[in-house]
């Protein structure tokens, strides 16, 4: 088949802008095409086609795409049961899928006009036989009302056809009132998919209501949010009232919205709002790695195919660079760069080399040669986004990212048969990625993990059934004081924790630093009948493991120290998803029905064995001047650390109380960085989102308070109030006296 020319392509809208709305389909009575609509119609396809590019790789996917349209329609066998005969009825997903698929490569020039009339047939008899006008919709609402309706409905316009049937249907299984109430499955990114499918019948019959409604119907999908599904001020993204999606649902929402804004430039309803652009940089690219989108931000689908990190990465970069083209040029250069830089250092799944679909092929292809656009390197710093109980901590060579349960968010999100033994992902679940470690969490991780021992975590070793505890994210704990304290270099970071459908409970610190992370544990209880364990760390490798007095060290991946406490190890094959996997696992014993249990340790990513060894000879706790980190308190009141090279101090004060000099009124997360000039940096925060006002007072005198919102009177710092910042982290400088 002879691929086409980018005139070709543009050449289709201009089959639409001639008025011919479906020139295989049934001419309307005394229908005069309106031009609104025909510069939607043209600005859909437009956006399906992308830029094009003359390289091979885009041509290769043009090919395989003509082949797959090929295929189908040469296999299509309309029947009483099936369109195809391997897709029996009601087949929800592939049938339409199909039909888009042929739509899509019609509209890219691959297919003669017996291609769209292949479609208009396929969309007919599958709406007769599935999609009935007056039916019912059993089993999932979101098959119904978004996924049939938007690849009927996008094939539809890409093919150029026209069906009053299949409008009907439409109307009959997604009205309009779907879209009165910002409410119930009709918020965040469900909503933007409900408005892209009110659009797109829009553009079946030159609707100018439907249209209006569908834009209007957004605005609140844009407002910030302090409680359930949307955008937080912390860079949170919340679906499903207790679950963490950017990875996901998030992706959907931000595909929608780049799509939207490009299909409604020009037109009487293009977006004026442009608060989805802040979105980005705050809540998305935090959560991707070199290309990959991190699993703690993927809800139940982390375990639904091997690299699905990866793939969602190139999902979130595609609706970016599409989002880009609609932004203003200093913001559009700035993801350029950014995208370029994931797509350079992600060597492990190259984007490049795996972005299936044309349209995003080229917009990639076309910055990756621009050498005016350079390749944005991997950020330093530390966000903490309290609001949905996440972390992600970057410094040079590594990254870390943890992931908790709390009063708001779930310990994991099961749901329509999936992710059935997620039960400990948010019991404090650390992952970290050294050089070349790109892969760990990627290739088959979840299926063949031991999911009672996930990295980072205490828990429980109680037997849990499939699917443990309530379903679609309601598995949160009692517990308010979730978060921490970060000025956006390092941390302090807490969790009261409940273990899932377990007597456990455990206070666990994380101080994030610039080689290490002091991972702290205490008052670790359990009434069980069985062993408490804190996973020290379940690498997915089969590297040696080097084991010494206080120490450990896993070749290519990191060290561990480990002062005073008897560590246990496993090196294993695990089998699962139809694949075999190797790990190394190390682990601490708290013992059957522990009382006030605890634990200390050092993880240090991509260190040798040599800096390892060396670090575990001056213990953490001594109060040496050698000392590279020493634990003031590991209390379940008060967990506190300081290192001196930095000279740094970070608690997590669970009650009131006092450490190094430092007193706190009051339950909080504190971030101490004296400075040698003799002033210093203090950041605060409330976790609980409860206190009106906190008072520090420092055994040093504060002589003057030079920068931030406080008030200093007699030496004492008086912050608030703090319950109204959602857990943020409030930052002031001061002179020492």
């Amino acid at each position: 088949m002879p691929l086409p020319s980018r005139r070709s392509v543009l050449r289709l809208g201009g089959v639409a802008a001639a008025g011919t709305l479906g020139a295989v389909a049934p001419a309307r009575a005394a229908y005069t095409p309106d031009d609104t609509f025909v510069l939607l119609r043209r600005r859909w396809r437009e956006v399906t086609a992308g830029p094009g590019h003359g390289s091979e790789g885009y041509r290769a996917r043009l090919a395989a795409l003509g082949r797959a349209a090929a295929r189908y329609r040469a296999t299509m066998a309309p029947g009483p049961a099936s369109l195809w005969p391997d897709q029996a009825f009601p087949s929800f997903v592939a049938t339409p899928r199909r039909l888009r698929v042929m739509a899509q490569a019609y509209a890219l020039g691959l297919g003669d006009p017996g291609l769209a009339e292949a479609v208009s047939t396929g969309v007919e008899h599958y709406r007769r036989h599935v999609y009935a006008a007056g039916g019912d919709a059993p089993g999932n609402w979101w098959h119904w009302q978004i996924g049939v309706p938007r690849s009927l409905l996008d094939a539809s316009v890409l093919a150029g056809t026209w069906s009053p049937a299949l409008a009907e249907a439409v109307d009959h299984y997604v009205p309009e009132r779907r879209l009165h109430r910002y409410s119930g499955n009709s918020t965040a990114a469900n909503r933007v998919d409900l408005c892209l499918v009110t659009l797109l019948r829009a553009m079946l019959d030159d609707d100018h209501g439907k249209a209006a409604l569908a834009v209007s119907a957004l605005t609140p999908v844009f407002a910030m949010v302090s409680e359930g599904d949307g955008f937080y001020r912390d860079g949170s993204f919340i679906q499903h009232s207790f679950v963490p999606y950017q990875g996901a649902y998030g992706v959907t929402l931000l595909s929608g919205l780049a799509t939207l804004h490009a299909v409604l430039r020009g037109s009487p309803w293009e977006l004026a709002d442009q608060r989805i652009f802040d979105t980005v940089e705050r809540t998305y690219a935090p959560f991707v790695r070199d290309g990959a989108c991190m699993d703690l931000v993927r809800g139940r689908g982390v375990g639904r195919r091997p690299f699905g990190d990866h793939e969602r990465g190139r999902e979130i970069a595609a609706a970016v660079l599409l989002l880009g083209e609609s932004a203003p040029a200093g913001t559009r250069a700035r993801w350029q760069a950014m995208v370029k830089g994931w797509a350079v250092r992600g060597t492990f799944r190259p984007m490049l080399e795996h972005a299936a679909e044309p349209a995003f092929h080229a917009r990639l292809a076309t910055i990756m040669e621009d050498g005016t656009v350079p390749a944005a390197a991997e950020p330093d710093g530390h966000r903490l986004l309290p609001m949905s109980a996440r972390a992600v901590h970057r410094r040079p060579g590594w990254c870390a990212a943890l992931s908790m349960a709390s009063h708001r968010i779930g310990h994991y999100e099961h749901g329509n048969g999936e992710n059935l033994r997620g039960w400990h992902t948010g019991s404090g679940m650390l992952y970290w990625w050294a050089g070349g470690h790109g892969d760990q969490y990627s290739d088959s991780f979840w299926p063949t993990v031991d999911p009672y021992r996930l990295p980072g975590t205490t828990v429980s070793t109680r037997r849990l059934p499939d699917g443990a505890g309530a379903g679609w994210g309601d598995t949160r704990t009692p517990w308010r004081w979730v978060g921490g304290a970060s000025d956006g270099t390092y941390a302090a970071v807490g969790q009261h924790l409940s273990g899932l459908e377990s007597t456990m409970e455990a206070f666990k610190s994380w101080f994030f630093l610039d080689d290490a992370i002091v991972c702290l544990g205490a008052g670790i209880t359990g009434a069980d009948g069985v062993a408490v364990e804190t996973v020290v760390d379940n690498r997915r490798t089969a590297a040696p493991l080097t084991v010494g007095e206080g120490w450990a060290h896993l070749e290519g991946h990191g060290g561990y120290v480990l002062p005073g406490q008897p560590l246990r190890t496993l090196r294993e094959r695990r089998n699962g998803g139809g694949v075999d996997r190797d790990y190394v696992t190390l682990w601490l014993d708290h013992g059957v029905d522990p009382r006030s249990a605890s634990y200390a340790y050092l993880l240090l990513p991509g260190a040798s064995r040599a800096d390892t060894r060396a670090r575990a000879l001056v213990l953490p706790g001594t109060s040496g001047p050698g000392a590279a980190v020493r634990v003031l308190s590991n209390t379940p009141r008060l967990q506190a650390v300081q290192v001196p090279g930095l000279r740094l101090t970070a608690a997590c004060f669970w009650n009131a109380g006092t450490v190094a000099g430092l007193t706190a009124s009051a339950p909080c997360a504190v971030l101490v960085r004296s400075r040698p000039d003799g002033t210093a940096t203090v950041t605060v925060a409330d976790p609980r989102r409860e206190l009106d006002e906190l008072t520090l007072t420092w055994a040093r005198p504060v002589a003057e308070l030079l920068d931030g919102d406080a008030s200093l009177t007699g030496g004492r710092l008086a912050f608030g109030p703090l319950a109204g910042l959602e857990g943020a982290s409030v930052t002031v400088t001061v002179r020492h006296g």
